[in-house]
């Protein structure tokens, strides 16, 4: 018997499709197929889950900014 599962194609960058693909290593909960190296098929209903740990993720892997740019030694001449 056929099984249909309802997807939504993702486009990303590689470097983001490698933590998705990292944080759906554990269960294979997420990703339904690895389509090339920017897309892939993930499960509709878990779509809102894998954004919140991917999320996460970057938090954790991202420096923050610092926007105020009081401090800084650049200098914008014009």
């Amino acid at each position: 018997m056929v099984r249909a599962i309802k997807g939504t194609l993702v486009e990303c960058d590689p470097s983001i499709k490698s933590i998705i693909i990292n944080i759906d290593s554990d269960k294979n909960d997420y990703i339904i197929e690895d389509l090339d190296d920017s897309h892939l098929l993930i499960k509709d209903v878990m779509l809102a889950q894998l954004k919140s740990k991917l999320e996460d993720r970057l938090k954790e892997t991202v420096p923050i900014i610092d926007n105020d740019d009081s401090g800084s030694d650049r200098d914008v001449k014009k």
